[in-house]
């Protein structure tokens, strides 16, 4: 049976070959078409044509190396199509080991000619095949995909993963040239890479074992991209392809908590453990308290706890990142009491929040919240200390303008900047280093002196105009301060 994929942009271009193919009873069992890339990719993938005839003006330079790879495993023939009678086309058309190049427009005879012969040497190859070789080729992407199309009592699947799947075909390459002793079918996916092993006997784990822990320092001694690998390993018989491809993607969520360079060996498909990933109020409490005492070290343990050094049976991955996210809401929260939520911070904060959504690795996503955690709490401290630098200011330009008043008094002057006036005679007298009675005395004696000597009004309106219960009392407190009674101030200040 010969497939035959016919690819080009043109609809007009796809149905005249087709055409021509029907026409002239050219045997390919079954016409496939495909006007974009993508829809290439999953035909081939889906139906493996053994002949493909291609536009190499709908390959874009992003994608080459990969349909280049598709084609070298899977397409017995191919047949390159384009518009433009260049060099540069030949030579992709000879990168590909084309069987014909054929430049637009073609004659209806060449094409016919072309066809019939790649038809037939495909036939004529077939016929020469060994039976053995059905069985491999019985491993292909519908078999990965389709349910029970492949029965896998005899296969082993292990799947390969880069940190960076755009770093594929370098993986790709590594494989296709590894020594394997018995090599595996290479299956190209978007973001792996699945092979399949075939054994006769019934226990290959071991063996298996060994080719992975290989597949990864071989790999580390070449490349620096983290690779991460699944290795699938059971005997049931009632098993199809499909279902152990499927159980074993499941696997690769492992990592998240294994993290790369590492190798997994599973027998059944993965039973996470369901949790709450929500914060209990008493959890709640406990990050407020936290969070408002600044207690890095505390926060870094409850962290590590509750997240790191996780053992099988593992939590469900998505319910740990909205666990996360959970801790990030009360962040969050904390960040707006200071009016953080803004500028670099807020930045920060969506960052760390994608992190959590997105990162594949566990331990990443932690390291970064707390690094996130730490510089939020830093600027919280740093606002607090501005609040409290701005309290005072606040109050001295208070006692300045109020200081004529008599009955000016601490509890006043507290309560102007809302605060108790315990705690704001503590931080008056940390911040300015006088106590509240010391600052309002320099400030009415400071005032008493302008007046003195700017004015000629008498001592007792001076010490009317500056706060002072009687005159008495303001001399004795002037001279206290000054070292001169107000009248000899006065004068000696005049001569």
């Amino acid at each position: 049976m010969v497939k035959l994929l016919i690819a080009d942009r043109d609809q007009n271009e796809r149905a005249g070959i087709g055409w021509l193919v029907s026409s002239y009873s050219i045997p390919y069992d079954q016409i496939l078409m495909a006007g974009s890339l993508a829809e290439v990719f999953n035909q081939i993938k889906s139906e493996v044509p053994e002949v493909v005839c291609i536009e190499l003006d709908m390959i874009p330079k992003e994608e080459w190396d990969s349909f280049k790879e598709l084609t070298k495993r899977y397409i017995k023939k191919v047949i390159v199509m384009t518009a433009e009678a260049t060099f540069e086309r030949a030579l992709q058309g000879i990168e590909l080991h084309a069987y014909d190049l054929w430049v637009k427009p073609q004659s209806p005879v060449h094409i016919k000619r072309v066809l019939t012969k790649c038809c037939k040497e495909v036939q004529a190859v077939e016929k020469l095949e060994p039976p053995a070789q059905i069985e491999v080729h019985s491993v292909s992407y519908r078999s990965l995909f389709v349910h029970q199309e492949t029965l896998g009592a005899n296969f082993r699947l292990m799947l390969i993963q880069l940190e960076d799947p755009m770093k594929q075909p370098m993986l790709l390459s590594f494989l296709q040239d590894y020594p394997f002793k018995n090599p595996p079918v290479l299956l190209p996916l978007s973001d792996m890479i699945v092979t399949v092993f075939s054994f006769d006997n019934q226990e290959p784990l071991k063996e298996l074992i060994h080719i992975g822990n290989r597949i990864i320092t071989d790999w580390e001694e070449k490349f620096s991209e983290p690779v991460s690998l699944v290795l699938y390993d059971t005997n049931d018989p009632l098993l199809s392809l499909n279902e152990k491809y499927l159980h074993a993607k499941q696997a690769l969520e492992i990592r998240f908590f294994k993290g790369y360079r590492q190798l997994s060996v599973i027998e059944d498909k993965v039973n996470w453990v369901m949790i709450d990933p929500f914060l209990t109020p008493s959890e709640q409490r406990e990050w407020i308290d936290m969070l408002n005492g600044g207690d890095r070290e505390k926060i870094k343990q409850w962290m590590y706890k509750e997240f790191l050094n996780k053992e099988a049976p593992y939590p469900e991955p998505g319910l740990l990142r909205t666990r996360l996210t959970s801790l990030l809401a009360q962040v969050r929260r904390f960040m707006k009491s200071f009016y953080l939520d803004e500028g670099i911070l807020e930045r920060r904060y969506h960052q760390v929040f994608e992190t959590i959504l997105y990162n594949p690795i566990l331990y990443r996503i932690v390291q970064e919240l707390l690094l996130f955690l730490y510089e939020v709490l830093d600027r919280a401290k740093k606002h607090q200390e501005n609040a409290r630098a701005d309290v005072i200011e606040q109050a001295i330009q208070y006692i300045e303008e109020h200081f004529p008043n008599p009955q000016l008094r601490l509890e006043d002057v507290a309560n102007h900047v809302d605060r108790s006036p315990a705690y704001f005679s503590s931080l008056l007298t940390k911040k300015q280093g006088s106590s509240f009675r010391q600052i309002l005395t320099k400030t009415r004696i400071k005032e008493a002196q302008r007046l003195l000597l700017d004015t000629n009004l008498s001592v007792q309106d001076v010490a009317d105009k500056t706060g002072f219960i009687n005159p008495n009392y303001f001399s004795k407190i002037f001279k206290e301060k000054t070292g001169k009674t107000p009248r000899s101030f006065r004068i000696r200040k005049k001569v």
